[in-house]
């Protein structure tokens, strides 16, 4: 059973087969979890939104139109998922015009003086003080290595509209990890 495909798997649980259901969960939980600890407060957080993605994708499995893979539309009800919950949690962003007072030569040279662990440090912390629709597409383009058309297929976003965010977050994201906010 392991070895079927995502489509034979949903033919089967749309015919009323429900366990094939756990086969497309253990293929793609590894790859939604992953998304949902970076997005997530707390590892709890991150297992509880895996669950509730996996929920609404099995209730919406009758809906699927197959014009995207599954993988690429489970990835969305994720997304959603993780934004959706961020956005009721506060927290405090960046604006672009706060970009707009610093230079990148000054913060580049500020992180050049700091070793790799002060940097990983001071990335994370960067992330979590993002909006969560731009660490989103950090995380799914830099995390998870999805391309710019898969990112799109995801956000609903043109791909120029997302090269354009992920520019104008990478800059956010480097002012925030030289603390000049």
């Amino acid at each position: 059973m392991e070895s079927a495909t995502d489509a034979y798997c949903i033919e089967k649980i749309l015919d009323g087969k429900t366990e094939y259901f756990s086969v497309l969960m253990t293929r793609h939980a590894p790859s939604v979890f992953s998304l949902m600890t970076r997005m997530a407060a707390n590892r709890e957080d991150a297992e509880e939104l895996t669950q509730d993605t996996f929920l609404k994708a099995f209730r919406a499995l009758p809906a699927f139109r197959r014009d995207s893979s599954f993988s690429t539309w489970l990835y969305r009800i994720a997304y959603n998922t993780a934004l959706s919950a961020m956005r009721r949690q506060p927290a405090e962003h960046v604006s672009l015009a706060d970009i707009a007072d610093s230079t990148n030569e000054e913060a580049e040279d500020e992180l050049a003086a700091l070793d790799n662990d002060a940097q990983l440090e001071r990335l994370q912390k960067a992330l979590e003080q993002l909006p969560p629709d731009d660490r989103a597409l950090m995380l799914m383009f830099y995390m998870q290595e999805k391309t710019v058309a898969e990112i799109s297929a995801v956000t609903r976003l043109s791909p120029a509209n997302v090269k354009t965010k992920l520019h104008r977050t990478r800059k956010k994201l480097l002012l925030l990890m030289t603390d000049h906010f």
